[in-house]
């Protein structure tokens, strides 16, 4: 504990030991708010060594409100006798040396030592907890959306197939019916019978993808070919006001599926990206391989370790809310207006990519567009046994240090989680602005790795700019859930862009190759 505690020998020595040794942060403070002793758990949880808080205002280790009204919450007490934290407690915000906030758990008690009274605070730090609670909530959330996509495939599936049953009587019937008849009238009448029994068996097809029930007739396909031949059909009935390009990897992996369903698949995410950009826009359609190491606690892609072909399909219409995201692949759900869509489109490419071992994602920001990833199995494709693992290539650690920006806090928390695990020294922004404070705040920063889409007004290319203003030498590595293509950077010259949702080996190789380049 720094500062003086009483004389008294063995028990002094004693006390010292217990609180030097706790892994909660107590601070004690005068009845004017100064910090009149501190243990090194507090040096720990707030990032100031002893010397930098003792005779400080305690209130230098709150953010807003807390440090505006700090000094008023003592003199209540003292002059009304009222307690609202005294022998109560409550989770609070704190505020670290560099800047950033976290949750604690603050208990205060109140003491008399040389005839002075003093407060005590206890300070557990629950960014941890808040962290574990976090990752639990989500969880749950994806358990509850797989079992309800689950229960409504199961009940969906059902229904479709004794309704193809009821189909196939139907237009035989209509068949039979039409070559005992005579009159053109007539004819006619049951043509458009037979149409409607058609659109229904359309429609029964695409609620049997949906429950995984389709009769899939798998091929190995060139991936690549198969997006060409998709797009060279599109350009000629999406809209001259739609921009469509493609960004296919070389040397791109096979993949054995049905190429009926991958072709509607694709088509079905290119319609969807059009009806949500009605003043015209960018449709970048983009293929690479991409390698899934064991499942980790925080990582958005839930496959089995394997190899898989990712193919991309981004635009830069509305966007989706995290309401209408979290239901996009349930059957019939839709926001499009009655008679323009069945609502089955993000379904069928659910239940396409589903049974032929793949999954689907989907990210998007409201009014920045939407990036859907099929990913879909390599062809007779397994791990390379011969790979390097990711944790044999991380003895070597950095000594650079990085800012991370981004305001998701499961994303961030487990980007500073990867950079440390990678030996970087690291500080965190939540937005545009709290990152700016901080690169004018004149603490070294060797690498600013931001997202691109930010809360409060500021992108990330906004930071970038300003980065470049303050550290004329600054790497900056930027990430989005968007295709390349549709992120061009004006001023920045060239810029590396990381596409979520990654791996720990992409980050490290993107990291490696911004820090290869000269500043």
């Amino acid at each position: 504990m720094q500062q003086k505690l009483p004389n008294g020998g063995p028990e002094a020595s004693k006390l010292e030991a217990i609180l030097n040794s706790a892994v909660a942060a107590i601070i004690t403070i005068d009845i004017s708010g100064m910090i009149d002793s501190v243990n090194p758990a507090t040096e720990r949880i707030f990032g100031y060594p002893a010397g930098e808080l003792i005779g400080q205002n305690v209130r230098m280790l709150m953010p807003e409100p807390f440090h505006g009204e700090h000094d008023s919450y003592i003199s209540n007490y003292l002059s009304t006798g009222r307690r609202k934290i005294i022998g109560i407690g409550r989770e609070v915000m704190g505020k670290r040396k560099d800047g950033t906030t976290f949750p604690l758990d603050l208990a205060v008690s109140e003491f008399v030592a040389g005839g002075k009274r003093y407060f005590a605070g206890i300070i557990t730090n629950l960014s941890d907890r808040k962290r574990v609670e976090e990752a639990l909530r989500e969880s749950e959330r994806k358990l509850a959306q797989a079992q309800r996509l689950e229960s409504i495939g199961q009940l969906t599936g059902g229904i479709a197939h004794d309704f193809n049953n009821l189909l196939t009587v139907i237009t035989g019937n209509l068949e039979l019916i039409e070559m005992s008849v005579q009159g053109e009238h007539v004819h006619k009448m049951l043509r458009d019978a037979q149409e409607a029994a058609d659109l229904a068996a359309k429609l029964t097809s695409r609620l049997l993808a949906f429950a995984r029930r389709s009769h899939l007739e798998p091929e190995i396909l060139e991936t690549n070919d198969l997006v060409l031949n998709v797009t060279s059909m599109l350009r000629r009935t999406l809209g001259e006001h739609i921009s469509l390009s493609t960004v296919l990897a070389p040397d791109l992996w096979q993949v054995k599926v049905d190429p009926t369903q991958a072709e509607s698949s694709l088509v079905n995410l290119a319609i969807n990206a059009r009806d949500a950009m009605s003043k015209g826009g960018k449709l970048v359609v983009e293929t690479r391989n991409i390698r899934m190491e064991e499942v980790k606690s925080g990582d958005t892609i839930e496959l089995p370790h394997g190899d898989y072909v990712q193919i991309s399909v981004s635009d830069t219409g509305t966007g989706m809310p995290a309401e209408v995201r979290d239901r996009a692949f349930e059957p019939f759900f839709t926001t499009k207006t009655r008679g323009h869509g069945t609502g089955l489109g993000l379904s069928m490419v659910y239940g396409f990519a589903k049974q032929s071992g793949g999954h689907v994602t989907i990210y998007s920001e409201l009014g920045h567009g939407t990036t859907i990833n099929i990913y879909l199995p390599r062809a007779n494709g397994t791990m390379d046994t011969d790979a390097v693992p990711v944790d044999a290539e991380l003895s070597r650690k950095r000594r650079e240090t990085v800012l991370v920006v981004e305001d998701d806090d499961g994303v961030r928390d487990l980007t500073v989680t990867r950079l440390v695990t990678l030996g970087f020294k690291i500080h965190e922004s939540s937005d545009g602005a709290s990152a700016i404070k901080f690169l004018e705040s004149g603490l070294k920063v060797d690498l600013l790795f931001s997202d691109l889409v930010l809360p409060g007004g500021l992108t990330g290319y906004d930071v970038a700019r300003k980065a470049r203003e303050i550290y004329p030498g600054i790497r900056i590595l930027l990430t989005s859930g968007y295709a390349e293509d549709l992120l061009r950077a004006e001023n920045l010259g060239s810029i590396k862009l990381l596409r979520k949702p990654y791996r720990l080996a992409d980050l490290r190789s993107a990291l490696e190759a911004v820090l290869s380049e000269p500043p």
